[in-house]
């Protein structure tokens, strides 16, 4: 399974570089604070809404804490899409915003 730090997708932000954020937290934890430009697509969902998603994109799984998107991550890869677990999720982002 492929992975990114947060310090990794904070250095492609600020390269403007485009990035294809998928958060797969519950619409209420997503609420609380998030990534802006990314996509919420909870868990649960992601089987019924994966029909949105375009193969030829790379995209980069996020949740609270890393667990959920690597679930995420390791069943997208299986239909043949190029994702990236961010480790450490939202918990490590807000972190890094700190500092």
């Amino acid at each position: 399974m492929k992975e990114i730090t947060v310090q990794e997708v904070v250095e492609k932000m600020e390269n403007n570089e485009v990035l294809n954020m998928i958060d797969v937290r519950e619409v209420e934890e997503v609420r609380g604070g998030h990534i802006d430009g990314i996509v919420n697509i909870p868990l649960g969902l992601l089987e019924f809404r994966m029909n949105e998603l375009d193969k030829k994109k790379e995209y980069i799984m996020i949740c609270r804490s890393g667990g959920r998107s690597g679930q995420a991550t390791a069943f997208l890869q299986e239909w043949g899409f190029d994702v990236t677990n961010m480790t450490g999720g939202m918990m490590a982002w807000e972190e890094e915003q700190n500092k």
